[in-house]
């Protein structure tokens, strides 16, 4: 990807708008189209299909059979064939990223990133096909007892808007090199990537094996509830993560869920005010307007340093100004949605109205080119005491919340104080100190001097109500397999 210039939007959108599976495209049973926006200029991009019961129906038999014949492809075979996917994400990653910065408001730089990681994400678990091993149980002479692993069937993965492509792209890679057959819903906010995916990896897969069903809660429950679905995945919110659970019950399907945090950030008495105040920043995510569940959006700063880091924020923030999402040079985007701006919006009035002091930001972004966009600027508070409403609900937008803490165990308490458990950021020049910290926390994940990467090959996650289940490493992809024993006896042929 080594544009200078970026593609053009409209050439970059895909050509077909129905719902993909069985190797071809469909219109919707019940004809029903719907327009998706730029949240960039507040106007469409295009009209696509809305999936409902009947084609989820079609759609899972197809991928039912496709599993039948997947499953067969030898390992080594399938992951020549997931290496080659790579190869065409990375050599349209410039028109994946335009796609979506101009579909769910994130900038067009920060997207051309996504692309790569999905990529990366394909070849990491092509490389792991050879790894989904079994054991031999030693049971004493003339026996033999051993495990092996088997891919489950289809697996529907319900995506989130905030990386619609790295999503799209990423997380079909270890279903598909465990043996499976994999439905994508994408989010309803931004369907187009990952429409335009099927395009580009048309063929290359036997029928049904992957499939796009653009569509909204109707689709997903219909798949999370399919009695010919074997697992149903989950990035979103709590409440939605609950909601697949319920229709996954009666059908006693396993889960694998990635939902909501409100991650805190541990900046301790030993640690640089000037480092301190670039990882706030930076755990934020202000580029994709602090739409990630894995944003530190809590700031616990020590007494002894809360002054100085707060007296950076406002500096440090500064070089995320919102602007139009497909401009290369633009450093913050768009929010998803007029719906989700209106949300985030009431969060920050809240946090007014409450009495918490506005370091930076505060208000809606409307100027020029960005008068009919979902632009809001990079917002920090501080003096936020534990009842705001700010300090307690995840905003999943450009907000964040400095606390002040004097009382090491308290501090603690608080941070595990909420039912969400994601991430959490801990800086300390005392590696014992911060080592004993990361310990305490209730998180799946965690940081020390660092915030905000993801490293493959080492699993994400959340506990509590964050989620259930890790990504990113092998134990992903051992979780699309089931394990089955074989015992012989030798005796007795």
């Amino acid at each position: 990807m080594d544009r200078t210039d970026p593609v053009d939007v409209d050439a970059a959108l895909p050509a077909h708008r129905d719902i993909y599976f069985g190797g071809g495209w469909h219109a919707p049973v019940s004809g029903t189209y719907e327009t998706t926006m730029n949240p960039g200029t507040g106007g469409t991009l295009a009209s696509v299909a809305v999936a409902g019961q009947a084609d989820v129906d079609a759609a899972v038999a197809t991928a039912r059979k496709g599993f039948l014949e997947w499953r067969d492809v030898a390992p080594l075979e399938r992951s020549r064939i997931l290496k080659e996917i790579a190869a065409r994400l990375r050599a349209h990653g410039d028109e994946l990223a335009m796609i979506d910065a101009a579909n769910c408001g994130n900038p067009y730089t920060e997207m051309r990133g996504d692309a790569t990681i999905a990529a990366a994400q394909m070849e990491f678990f092509a490389g792991l096909v050879t790894e989904m091993k079994g054991d031999t149980i030693p049971m004493g002479p003339e026996r033999v007892n051993m495990t092996a692993r088997e891919p489950m069937g289809v697996v529907a993965r319900i995506l989130a808007f905030n990386h619609p492509f790295m999503f799209c792209g990423g997380k079909m890679a270890a279903p598909l090199a465990a043996g499976n057959s994999v439905i994508i819903k994408p989010p309803v906010q931004a369907p187009l990537s990952a429409l335009r995916l099927a395009e580009l990896v048309d063929g290359l897969l036997p029928d049904g094996v992957f499939n796009v069903l653009p569509g909204g809660t109707e689709a997903g429950a219909a798949l999370a509830e399919h009695k010919d679905v074997a697992k149903v995945t989950l990035i979103g919110s709590v409440a939605a993560g609950k909601a697949v659970m319920r229709s996954a019950s009666d059908t006693l399907k396993p889960v694998l869920l990635e939902l909501g945090g409100k991650n805190a950030l541990i900046g301790y008495p030993d640690s640089d005010p000037a480092r301190v105040a670039d990882a706030i920043v930076a755990g934020m995510n202000f580029g994709w307007c602090g739409q990630s569940c894995g944003s530190t959006s809590r700031a616990f700063l020590h007494e002894d340093i809360h002054d100085a880091v707060v007296e950076r924020l406002a500096e440090s923030v500064s070089r995320y100004r919102p602007g139009v999402p497909t401009d290369p040079a633009t450093t913050m985007g768009a929010l998803v949605s007029r719906e989700h701006f209106s949300k985030v919006m009431g969060y920050i009035e809240s946090g007014k109205s409450e009495g918490a002091r506005i370091v930076a930001g505060g208000h809606a972004v409307t100027d020029g080119p960005l008068a009919d966009g979902c632009f809001i600027a990079p917002t920090i508070f501080a003096d936020v005491t534990p009842d705001m409403t700010i300090a307690r609900e995840e905003i999943f937008g450009p907000v964040l919340a400095v606390r002040r803490w004097s009382d090491e165990a308290a501090m603690l308490e608080e941070v595990n104080g909420l039912d969400v458990g994601l991430t959490c950021a801990i800086w300390s020049r005392d590696l014992a100190t911060a080592h004993r910290a990361a310990n305490r926390v209730e998180v799946g994940f965690v940081w020390i001097n660092e915030v905000g990467r993801h490293f493959l090959g080492a699993p994400f996650g959340g506990v509590k109500q964050s989620g259930i289940g890790r990504e990113e490493g092998i134990g992903e992809l051992l979780s699309f397999t089931h394990e089955k024993n074989i015992h012989i006896n030798l005796a007795g042929q």
